[in-house]
């Protein structure tokens, strides 16, 4: 499978995981800074995540972390999955799609 089908599969994995306390799902919240593929280990696909939280005191990092590694573990074509947390740039509500800024009432 080439990559730009792979990713297109993976953006649609990651747009089912939510943040537990609003109604918008990660990668429409713009939590998502990159998505990129290697060789794994097992000389398979490995996808490596970069992404961040709204903020650094996210109380439920630990959970969208593990979401967003389950949801990609499942995929066929990926081998293995790695996620790194990174709060550089910072995330504001601007990075968001425009219908996650209206689903949220931060339009404007």
């Amino acid at each position: 499978m080439d990559d730009t089908l792979l990713k297109e599969r993976v953006i649609e994995a990651l747009k089912t995981v939510y943040d537990p306390e609003l109604p918008v799902n990660l990668y429409d919240m713009g939590l998502f800074y990159k998505i990129d593929f290697g060789n794994s280990s097992s000389k398979g696909r490995a996808c490596l995540i970069t992404m961040t939280l709204t903020s650094a005191g996210c109380p439920v990092s630990d959970y969208l972390v593990e979401r967003v590694y389950a949801v990609l573990s499942t995929l066929e074509g990926i081998d293995e999955v790695y996620v790194e947390l990174t709060f550089e740039p910072p995330w504001d509500p601007s990075m968001m799609s425009e219908e996650a800024q209206l689903e949220t009432g931060m339009m404007g």
